[in-house]
């Protein structure tokens, strides 16, 4: 089963890491590493940063010595800092960290992100995720909109169409798995992340687009 693994590779000058991530899709770098798909690394880049997504850590190590070994030839100085996505937190994090193994430490973690989630809404004045719901008709979503407006939900009511704001993942699943029990039959339930959220705080789009739900 693949793991999350990431390299981050600053270099001095965007030049530098547009030779670099051309090299990798050429191969050139890719001789000591493995052909096989299942052990291909993902490369994403970012001005003059590189980063490259492996399913292992050995993966990742093994990718970074063949870059740190080829950097001197191409005058490259690299800055590589090797992360590991931390399922719970939902952040890259120190790959020696220990991940929680009990329960109360898997539930601590997850409180604290709820909690930073809650935080970056409230200073943000939108909030992070929203629950979209398509409703048979105009009438039940009226009434489904009106229900949550009275309980202090912010709702978005078009047609029949609605959009819910959640604080954090947490509270906008917990809204889903509610609606979805208590809407009429037919109605279609799903949570997504906003976005304004999406795009780093730029104002919220005006469209939002649901695909597939015409009429």
């Amino acid at each position: 089963m693949n793991d999350d693994w990431r390299l981050q590779i600053d270099l001095q000058e965007d030049d530098q890491a547009h030779a670099l991530t051309e090299r990798l899709d050429a191969h050139h770098l890719q001789h000591e590493l493995s052909d096989e798909f299942h052990d291909r690394i993902i490369v994403t880049r970012n001005g003059a940063r590189v980063f490259l997504y492996a399913g292992t850590r050995e993966q990742a190590e093994r990718a970074r010595d063949v870059l740190e070994a080829a950097a001197p030839q191409h005058g490259w100085k690299l800055k590589v800092d090797l992360r590991h996505w931390h399922p719970t937190a939902e952040e890259w994090e120190d790959p020696d960290k220990p991940l929680p193994e009990s329960d109360a430490a898997k539930f601590a973690e997850r409180e604290a992100l709820m909690a930073r989630e809650r935080e970056e809404t409230t200073k943000r004045g939108y909030p992070e995720f929203e629950v979209r719901v398509d409703l048979p008709s105009h009438h039940e979503a009226a009434e489904l909109s009106e229900q949550l407006r009275k309980e202090g939900a912010p709702t978005v009511h078009r047609w029949r169409y609605l959009l819910i704001g959640a604080v954090d993942e947490d509270s906008a699943k917990a809204l889903a798995d509610r609606i979805q029990k208590e809407a009429p039959a037919g109605s279609r339930v799903k949570v997504e992340g906003t976005w304004a959220a999406a795009y780093g705080g730029r104002a919220p789009n005006p469209f939002a687009v649901l695909g597939g739900l015409g009429g």
